[in-house]
């Protein structure tokens, strides 16, 4: 499983948790793995540590995103999807030491397949806005 294929099924994770808003979360993980036949050590290690470390930093994440919105948004405007792209992205960008060059192409790579029309735009540019701060 190449680093891409990891990094969406990490989102689809996050996206699915979105939803949930499950309590236990190392056993939603181990759900997700057994139920996407998950097993190689190098996916279930950075799925387990992109979730973990979301749920850690999430307060930081979130403000981050909110900091960056036009003036007339709220974070309970975004979608669910474009949402979990972000935090999967800025958690990479700011946790994981992920190039933020990759990190952002990605996400708008996850935007372009699973959001909608306007969502690699709007991902784009929340991204290149926290970079910019950094």
């Amino acid at each position: 499983m190449n680093r891409t294929t990891i990094r969406e099924n990490a989102f689809k994770l996050i996206y699915s948790l979105e939803i949930q808003k499950a309590e236990d979360l190392e056993e939603q993980i181990e759900l997700f793995f057994e139920s996407n036949d998950i097993r190689e050590q190098e996916a279930t290690k950075y799925i387990k540590g992109a979730i973990l470390g979301i749920k850690e930093n999430e307060s930081d994440i979130l403000k981050g995103i909110e900091q960056n919105l036009k003036s007339d948004w709220k974070l309970s405007r975004i979608s669910k999807l474009d949402l979990s792209i972000l935090k999967l992205a800025i958690f990479e960008i700011r946790y994981n030491e992920i190039p933020y060059k990759v990190a952002i192409n990605e996400a708008v790579e996850l935007a372009k397949k699973y959001g909608e029309e306007k969502s690699k735009k709007f991902v784009n540019g929340i991204l290149a806005s926290i970079v910019k701060e950094m």
